[in-house]
């Protein structure tokens, strides 16, 4: 059975609220590979990238209105990067813990070398927007689009997830859009199914759907679970919650069904240990990713 590369990015440049750089260590200390060994699986764990503290990362480079700590970013995404694309490369699922979301930018860029990939990104944001649309400047807005190559990432090497193609890309449970990120996913080919389609369909029909998205003509899927995806009365450790989110019975629905595709890589991030309430929402990151890697009720 494939074995899983625990990695941890302990990052938190690309948001505005401190904590979310200790995600990796609250995760790890929920259980995370408990549970995997509970399924079966065989885990190596890396341990965390180096990541300079924001203050260091300050002095070196005092950043950009419009995409801060981008350097510091891009230092560690680059870094990210290899180690996801050599993780596939021998066989082994790469499973990053965050961190804030900015760090998805090395996630996609590492696997999109080592496969073709399609993406399911479980999130309450589009992070869609650009230096050119930000309203806030925190990159963990940009991710996405930093990967698919907008705006003034398309020159950007070390961003850009050459190869991945925005048909193979599906948001599921967005619920907040700035109004510049809204007009370019309306002009891009990515599929975004909104909270509101989950509560017409059906977490499982839009599970669903948006994994065949993802899956058609590629070598498997990455999933970018963000963890203000749920409503923050199941997971009150985020640094951007927003109301309506996804149950905690929903979120394993949909990820169950992510264990019945090809995997090829997977991320939690967003995970905020200082506005966490006793763990909880590391604990539900952990869980999580098992119903993801296989593990069932029966």
């Amino acid at each position: 059975m494939q074995s899983v590369r625990i990695i941890g990015v302990p990052t938190d440049y690309g948001t505005s609220r401190r904590g979310v750089d200790m995600g990796p260590s609250a995760i790890r200390y929920a259980g995370l590979a408990d549970e995997l060994g509970a399924i079966g699986l065989d885990t190596v764990d890396i341990g965390d990238l180096p990541a300079p503290r924001i203050e260091e990362a300050a002095r070196a480079d005092p950043g950009r209105p419009d995409a801060r700590y981008l350097e510091a970013i891009e230092s560690v995404c680059t870094r990210l990067a290899d180690e996801v694309t050599e993780a596939i490369n021998g066989n082994e699922l790469p499973l990053v813990l965050g961190g804030d979301h900015s760090l998805a930018i090395g996630t996609l860029t590492g696997a999109s070398r080592a496969a073709d990939v399609g993406v399911v990104w479980f999130d309450a944001h589009g992070d869609f927007n650009t230096p050119e649309t930000t309203p806030s400047g925190n990159v963990h807005g940009m991710s996405l689009a930093a990967a698919l190559g907008h705006g003034e990432f398309r020159t950007s090497a070390w961003a850009r997830a050459d190869g991945l193609d925005e048909t193979n890309v599906a948001l599921v449970g967005v619920r907040d859009l700035d109004s510049g990120e809204r007009r370019t996913l309306r002009e891009s080919d990515v599929s975004v199914f909104t909270i509101s389609e989950i509560d017409d369909r059906g977490i499982t029909a839009v599970a669903d759907d948006a994994l065949s998205v993802a899956s058609s003509g590629t070598d498997g899927v990455h999933i970018s679970l963000d963890l203000d995806w749920l409503d923050p009365t199941e997971a009150p450790g985020v640094g951007t919650p927003v109301q309506g989110g996804v149950t905690y019975r929903e979120a394993h629905a949909a990820l169950e069904r992510v264990a019945d595709v090809d995997l090829l890589s997977l991320e939690l991030v967003e995970v905020n240990p200082v506005l966490d309430d006793h763990n909880r929402t590391a604990e539900v990151a952990a869980e999580l990713a098992a119903s993801a890697l296989g593990k069932r009720i029966l």
